[in-house]
Parts: C-alpha cells; structure tokens; sequence
C-alpha cells in the first residue's frame, strides 16, 4: 500500500508554505521602511487558507493575492510602512511559522512509527 505524501501531510505543508511568503513580504516592507512611495503590501492569511481548504489551491512558489496596508499615519513622501506595524506582524508570522513547523514535524514522527510498525 503507497502513501501519497499531500494526503499524509494535509494542510500543513501548505501553510508552511504560506507562512514563507508572507515572511517574504514583510521582510520587504521592512526593508522598504525609508523608500519614498513605497506600499506596504501584505496577504489576508486567513482568505488564503480558506481558499486553500475550499480547493482552489495555489501552485507552491506563486505568489498570492497582495492587498496594501492602510496606514494610521500617512507620511508626507507617500510610504506606508509602518515599523512598529510591520515588526509586530513579521515577529507573529515567525512564531507562527514555528507552529507550523512543529505540526509539520510531529507528522513526519508519526509516519516515521507507522512505516516502521510501531
């Protein structure tokens, strides 16, 4: 009897990779903090897990659906970074990630047991 990895792993992967992306994102924010002009872009995790769940699942290494921060207080040359916003989310996003990577892990331990009988 074969395994198909997709179905022994479920959502975990995908959210992992997710989690990637979204990283990638703030990262560039971050990065961005001092551009003029520059749009703080993030993805609606949720939205995108919900759409994962319902089927219409992404292809790994494409991006998702960016939407633009709205910030609380505009700066005068247009960039809508916000540092303490964007620090916030990418320290979430890496505990998340964490998360993801432990559920991810428990289930190679538990395939790992059952292809070895115990």
């Amino acid at each position: 009897m074969s395994i198909r990895i997709d179905d022994a792993l479920g959502i975990h992967a995908h959210t992992l990779n997710l989690r990637v992306q979204r990283s990638e994102i703030l990262a560039s924010n971050l990065a961005n903090e001092d551009t003029p002009g520059f749009q703080a872009r993030d993805i609606d995790f949720s939205a995108e897990m919900r759409r994962l769940e319902s089927g219409f699942s992404t292809t790994p290494g494409v991006a998702t659906e960016l939407l633009y921060r709205v910030p609380t207080q505009p700066s005068l040359d247009g960039n809508t970074v916000e540092l303490s916003v964007e620090q916030a989310a990418f320290s979430k996003n890496a505990m998340d990630f964490q998360t993801s990577l432990t559920f991810l892990n428990m289930k190679f331990r538990g395939l790992k047991q059952a292809i070895e009988g115990r």
